[in-house]
Parts: C-alpha cells; sequence; structure tokens
C-alpha cells in the first residue's frame, strides 16, 4: 500500500492578501505569493504547507478546509478509491512543469484531495 502523507493544506480566502496577513501575523507563517499563477502559499515553522484557495479555484468551497494527500499515482489512486466505495469530485488536474492534483469524496462524503509534485 503507498504512504500517503499530508503534502497540502488549503485554506478558502475571498481575499488571499487579507487572509495571508492574518495567519502570519497571528501565527507567523512565511507568506509567499506566486503572481504567475495568482496563488498564494503559506508555511508553518513545522514545514507543513498550504495557500489560500479563491472563489477563481475549480475546488474551491467557502468554510471547507482542504487537505491534499501526496500520491504517487493519482490515476491509481483514484481507482482504489472508487473501487471502495469513495468518488471523484475533481478529475486529476495538471498545472504543468509543477504538480497534478485532484478531489474525492469518502464514503461519508468528505472530500479530500491528492497531489503529485513534479519536482519533489
Amino acid at each position: 500500500m503507498a504512504n500517503y502523507s499530508i503534502a497540502h493544506i488549503e485554506i478558502p480566502a475571498v481575499d488571499a492578501s487579507e487572509a495571508s496577513t492574518f495567519y502570519n501575523e497571528v501565527f507567523g507563517w512565511k507568506i509567499v505569493t506566486n503572481t504567475a499563477h495568482n496563488y498564494v502559499t503559506f508555511q508553518a515553522e513545522d514545514g507543513l504547507r498550504g495557500g489560500f484557495q479563491g472563489p477563481h479555484e475549480k475546488a474551491y468551497q467557502p468554510g471547507r478546509l482542504l487537505v491534499y494527500l501526496a500520491a504517487d499515482d493519482i490515476d491509481a489512486a483514484l481507482a482504489e478509491i472508487e473501487a471502495h466505495g469513495g468518488k471523484t469530485i475533481v478529475p486529476k488536474t495538471v498545472i504543468p512543469n509543477i504538480l497534478e492534483w485532484a478531489v474525492f469524496a469518502d464514503p461519508a462524503g468528505n472530500q479530500v484531495g491528492l497531489s503529485r509534485r513534479y519536482n519533489s
């Protein structure tokens, strides 16, 4: 069985700048803005990473924190998930030269993401 560690967390935010200021000032998270992809990321001191997901993102849902699990093969993981009663919500999506990702729901309806970075 593959090891699916937590790879990334997305916090929904209509205003990523406002959200990043809050998390930086309250928790001391390092904030980086990737203007090429219109995406603001954070990194906690312990190494946990994530980003602020805006309304323009496919998986955006206000009030829902989305946890992504690292997957070596997203297609195989989605097939295994569906074979065990889960459902693909957002099929594998590729961000060229950066990563691929997907979102699934477990049998109880909880949504979880899968992520595979190209440069790691």
